[in-house]
């Protein structure tokens, strides 16, 4: 069965799971991640270049920057867009989003039939281009025929294979394109007076910040400082790195426990505790969320 790879983009954690619960519903549908403003969002489609994008335009937090202008920027770096699902509370940007050529308009909550709804006019749109070339291949067929030992030119079945289909060839572009950037590592530099410092992300247990400088932990115990502020590392990095506290991002691959009455995370193989904020307490009920939809047993 064809996979269609989706992200989700909304600043409301509680958003964000109600729709992915939805989507996991179906077996069409792979979900890659999920960004909670206009940076992080814009980072995921460009490094993953997802199926569909699940985006939130009309946010009550302001500064999540969130909005249809986030399509334009897309424009600016890609020639074939993700299908762009909008997912938010009220119908009156409709109109405007429709002039950006979104896929599909869904008011929240999202819902199981909305999702049925998308699919299947997924599938037709999908189905159109194929139903045109054969009326094309069927309407020719007789002069091709006709004409093809004095033209010398390919078999029937061979010409219909060549026919362009622009919709197929988008979609092979990007299904070959995406493993290819799953795969390869994120390396992080640290630049300083000509010294380059690299190191694989996934070595990266959290990010602590200290004035104007960040102090970066890695799982062998080593710290590296990096003069850039923690939300500069926040606007570039993506998931699994999530801020939970003014002074920390977290690696959730790295979590081994979260203590909700003392509020802090606790880091596998580490004495650290890590605390987080009622400010970022959304945040920490994602990264439950994301380790209760994976292969998951709660006792």
């Amino acid at each position: 069965m064809k996979k269609y790879s989706y992200i989700i983009i909304d600043n409301d954690a509680e958003s964000v799971l109600k729709t992915r619960i939805v989507a996991e519903g179906f077996s069409e549908l792979a979900f890659i991640a999920s960004a909670t403003n206009y940076q992080q969002g814009l980072n995921l489609v460009l490094e993953h270049r997802p199926y569909f994008v699940f985006l939130e335009i009309d946010s009550e937090n302001t500064s999540s920057n969130l909005s249809l202008a986030f399509i334009g920027e897309l424009y600016r770096y890609l020639s074939v867009l993700p299908k762009i699902i909008i997912t938010t509370t009220t119908k009156e940007l409709a109109f405007d989003a429709i002039q950006y050529g979104v896929f599909d308009y869904i008011l929240k909550p999202l819902t199981h039939v909305d999702v049925v709804k998308t699919l299947l006019k997924l599938e037709k749109v999908l189905l159109e281009p194929k139903e045109q070339k054969n009326a094309i291949v069927e309407e020719l067929a007789p002069v091709v025929e006709e004409k093809a030992s004095e033209l010398k030119i390919m078999p029937l079945d061979v010409q219909e294979n060549l026919i362009p289909d622009s919709e197929e060839t988008s979609i092979v572009v990007q299904e070959t394109a995406i493993p290819h950037l799953l795969e390869k590592p994120l390396i992080l530099c640290i630049k300083s007076y000509g010294d380059y410092r690299y190191m694989n992300a996934a070595d990266i247990c959290y990010f602590q910040a200290d004035n104007n400088s960040t102090d970066i932990y890695l799982s062998s115990g080593e710290m590296v400082t990096a003069f850039k502020t923690l939300k500069h590392f926040e606007s570039i990095l993506v998931h699994p790195f999530i801020r939970i506290h003014n002074s920390y991002i977290i690696n959730q691959n790295y979590i081994s426990r979260i203590h909700n009455g003392n509020s802090v995370c606790y880091i596998k193989n580490s004495p650290k505790k890590v605390p987080f904020s009622k400010t970022y307490k959304a945040n920490v009920d994602l990264i439950i969320a994301n380790f209760s939809a994976g292969n998951y047993i709660e006792i």
